[in-house]
């Protein structure tokens, strides 16, 4: 049986085969996201400093996925295909700086292993978004990114929760010292062996077929497209995105301002908010930054549950009214959290923010994937990363100025306005021409 794209329709077990390594790869950015700030803030780091350090993540991505995804459209091997040999290779690093955050001594060390972790991850991952393309059809595609934003969000609430398991276990989470507290260096190691395996399981179960015409792409590799060349065809691709991916950047800008502001500064807005600490030494800031890991937890939970649902309501309504309605609920949620002092309330406003984030994980990379020329599809999806890498650098640049100067210190105001970004984004979703919509709505 074939969807209309001619490609084969993938039963449940291929699906999750394929999108299983993403498991892994959340391990990563999840383990990134509840515990880089606490263990910045161990090691010495001033709080207005911290999104500078966190400049890593988007930095890497705008330089790493665009190339990895020219390369990975232009390989093919008989045996490792065009994008598994990147999923290998990508694991492997990541796996290593997984096992030397834990261990830094320094701060500089930290961040030095930070650039390290993020740009592994991102050879990883920028060929995973290229493979759901590559080997499903228009009728599947949406299916195909629900699956990768089910594992990304069971393995961000594992990864989230390890702190805590191995605090209930009976691990130290003194930072005895200065040092980075035991639960997290335990973390970290389970997070490293955990993000390898789960890659080599799709490397080892999900097979690529070769391109269409398989001596005309040889003939192109023997011609050598060198460097100089790869730079052209990289930055030529600009001037020549699909209308529907300039309107999606706008929407993809402000959804991430607000994400950053979340995972850059909610461990230290609920340490001063609801624990009523900024010293990152104390008992009450290292309970503050387990507790976050569990709210994270909550909403990657939520996430891996709507991402199921969601296509379902996008095949009643639309794809653009789905990401919309989230976008606002996520937004509102966000906001909402300065007025929450209570441990448990604070879970709450989590479901609407893992609502938020499955759709952000699910909607634009389907509608992009119905956009694309089917032969650029990891370079068009590494260029598309520009528009979550770039927000984040302007995140990194601008937002410690402006919790410093406008909001007198207190990061909770930092997320008050990452929850106003994200609704921003569910308006500007309307201005969106997805192309499986005919009449546009």
């Amino acid at each position: 049986m074939h969807s209309s794209s001619n490609k084969p329709i993938l039963s449940f077990w291929q699906l999750w085969n394929m999108s299983f390594g993403f498991f892994g790869i959340q391990f990563g950015f999840a383990l990134q996201n509840a515990n880089v700030s606490r263990i910045f803030s161990t090691l010495g780091a001033n709080p207005d400093d911290l999104s500078l350090f966190w400049l890593a993540a988007p930095v890497t991505g705008l330089l790493v996925q665009p190339i990895i995804g020219y390369l990975s459209d232009n390989t093919w091997h008989p045996t490792w295909g065009r994008r598994r040999p990147f999923f290998f290779i990508g694991a492997l690093l990541a796996s290593i700086a997984l096992f030397l955050m834990p261990n830094s001594s320094a701060l500089w060390m930290a961040v030095v292993v930070l650039w390290l972790l993020d740009g592994a991850i991102n050879v990883s991952m920028e060929p995973f978004r290229a493979f759901v393309g590559d080997k499903l059809g228009s009728s599947q595609q949406t299916a195909g990114f629900a699956m990768q934003t089910f594992f990304i969000g069971w393995g961000a609430v594992i990864a989230s929760l390890l702190p805590t398991i191995f605090t209930h276990l009976g691990v130290s989470n003194l930072p005895v010292g200065g040092t980075i507290p035991d639960t997290v260096r335990y973390s970290f190691y389970s997070g490293g062996a955990i993000y390898f395996l789960a890659v080599l399981w799709t490397v080892l179960t999900a097979k690529e077929t070769p391109p269409e015409d398989l001596d005309a792409f040889r003939a192109d590799q023997r011609r050598g497209k060198g460097l100089v060349h790869a730079l052209k065809e990289i930055l030529g691709g600009f001037t020549r995105m699909p209308k529907t991916m300039v309107q999606l950047a706008a929407v993809q800008f402000f959804s991430w301002i607000a994400l950053f502001a979340m995972w850059i500064y909610t461990t230290n807005a609920i340490g001063e908010n609801v624990f009523g600490t900024t010293d990152a030494q104390s008992v009450a800031y290292q309970n503050a930054g387990n507790h976050v890991g569990v709210m994270f937890a909550v909403y990657s939970g939520v996430s891996a549950l709507a991402a199921f649902v969601l296509p379902m309501f996008a095949r009643r309504t639309s794809r653009k009214f789905v990401h919309m309605s989230c976008l606002t609920i996520g937004g509102i949620s966000l906001f909402s959290i300065y007025a929450i002092h209570d441990l448990n309330m604070l879970f709450v406003p989590m479901i609407g923010v893992g609502i938020a984030w499955a759709s952000i994980l699910t909607m634009p990379y389907a509608i992009l994937a119905g956009a694309l020329p089917a032969k650029r599809m990891g370079y068009y999806m590494g260029v598309f990363n520009f528009f979550i890498t770039i927000p984040q650098i302007v995140s990194g640049v601008l937002l410690g100025f402006v919790t410093k100067y406008w909001f007198a210190g207190h990061p909770i105001k930092t997320l008050m306005l990452g929850g106003v970004c994200m609704a921003v984004a569910g308006v500007l979703t309307l201005a969106v021409r997805d192309q499986a919509d005919p009449v546009g709505h």
